[in-house]
């Protein structure tokens, strides 16, 4: 009977080891298909698989469509609330009355903080590279009125045709009377705009992290994936990116309100991992976008409002044109589109172009409208990429779900 029951526990002592063996073996495979479906995603680009990427753009758009049309469904009592207060605004703007001035001024001012919002959400929302519109819209608007102030010694620009175009005031203006600060609160309302938006375009990883750890499903973004190995490599981290990121995680998670204030207070390209961190360990939704708002909305925006702005201040920049003349070689050649720019802008804000009358083209901005019209194409031809790889996903999924059910 001993030797039996020795007998019997040699295959028992086997089957941890066995087990274990065969949970790695089964880890790494996973892990090595997940992989092989990682790079197979990525792999789905227009200039790759044209039509391709094109037919699952189009089936992700769509999909897309359906999911918002049920969620919007599932909020028709707000849904139906503002279409009654759109139709009670277009109600107000196409009668006639005293009331039209008021009408047009809150049109103009909703349409304008729109813009702007719209301009910051596509920034920071994510959709394949982002749009860099601070360097593309915002921060050439600041230094456009900067330089106008400096020039016309005020910023009551004539509305019309302000914003559109800026010219200088007919009447006489007190020299001196343009100072830093009347600067910063002539572009305050879009700055801070662009900043809302921005704020608001750091909410999908915060919703997509959260939804994650209440439902404790797997992850479904290789964004909290890598987050959730980096959670579990925590205290064998090497590389300065991991360390920065684990310094993020923590200074959120153990700051807070703090925290989340700091790091969106400051140009920061791994506030993604703060909305990530924020959604994981379940902060609540306006400790993080209220620290978030403030921080770029208010403090982050005045400090790169105010960058821009003494930047583009009259000394600064005749400084930087003149130092462009001590290049040896091609100083001078390049220094001369610069003082022709800068003159004909001059010349522009005292005597306006009229309607239907040419304006003569520097090829300093025929460049910067070139660049930004590949800059908006790439961001276009980025978004075709991500939705086509979004709706892969969702196949590999399917088929991951089929195979379980098997």
């Amino acid at each position: 009977m001993a030797e039996n029951g020795a007998d019997c526990d040699l295959p028992q002592k086997r089957v941890g080891p066995k087990e274990n063996r065969n949970g790695n073996f089964t880890d790494a495979s996973l892990r090595e298909r997940k992989q092989q479906d990682r790079e197979e995603r990525l792999s789905l680009v227009l200039w790759r698989k044209p039509l391709l990427t094109l037919q699952y753009s189009f089936l992700e758009t769509l999909v897309t469509l359906k999911e918002w049309t049920g969620r919007l469904w599932q909020r028709r009592g707000a849904v139906f609330l503002v279409l009654v207060l759109f139709s009670v605004f277009s109600m107000a703007y196409s009668i006639e009355g005293a009331h039209q001035k008021y009408v047009q001024y809150l049109e103009k001012k909703i349409l304008w903080c729109a813009y702007w919002v719209g301009l910051g959400i596509l920034s920071s929302v994510g959709l394949g590279t982002g749009l860099h519109t601070f360097l593309l819209y915002l921060g050439p608007h600041i230094a456009s009125v900067t330089l106008a102030a400096y020039e016309c010694g005020s910023v009551n620009f004539p509305e019309p045709p302000y914003p559109t175009q800026i010219i200088c005031p007919e009447e006489e203006v007190v020299q001196d009377s343009v100072s830093l600060w009347t600067i910063m609160s002539k572009v305050r309302l879009e700055a801070c705009m662009w900043g809302a938006g921005t704020a608001i375009g750091e909410l999908p990883p915060y919703f997509m992290a959260r939804a994650a750890r209440l439902s404790g499903a797997g992850p479904d973004d290789e964004d909290y994936e890598e987050f959730e190995e980096m959670l579990e490599q925590a205290q064998s981290a090497q590389d300065f990116a991991t360390r920065a990121k684990l310094a993020v995680q923590n200074l959120v998670q153990k700051v807070g309100f703090l925290g989340i204030l700091a790091c969106a207070s400051i140009p920061n390209p791994l506030f993604d991992l703060a909305g990530i961190t924020c959604g994981h360990f379940l902060i609540p939704f306006w400790t993080f976008f209220g620290a978030t708002l403030i921080g770029k909305a208010v403090i982050k925006m005045h400090i790169q409002k105010l960058f821009v702005i003494i930047t583009f201040s009259r000394h600064i920049v005749e400084q930087m044109v003149s130092l462009i003349g001590v290049i040896p070689g091609v100083g001078t050649s390049l220094q001369k589109p610069f003082r022709e720019y800068l003159e004909a802008q001059r010349t522009k804000l005292h005597n306006p172009v009229a309607d239907g009358t040419p304006a003569g083209e520097n090829w300093l901005s025929w460049v910067f409208e070139k660049v930004v019209l590949v800059m908006v194409c790439y961001f276009i031809l980025s978004i075709i990429n991500s939705m086509a790889q979004s709706y892969a996903k969702r196949l590999q999924q399917r088929k991951y779900s089929e195979e379980k059910t098997k």
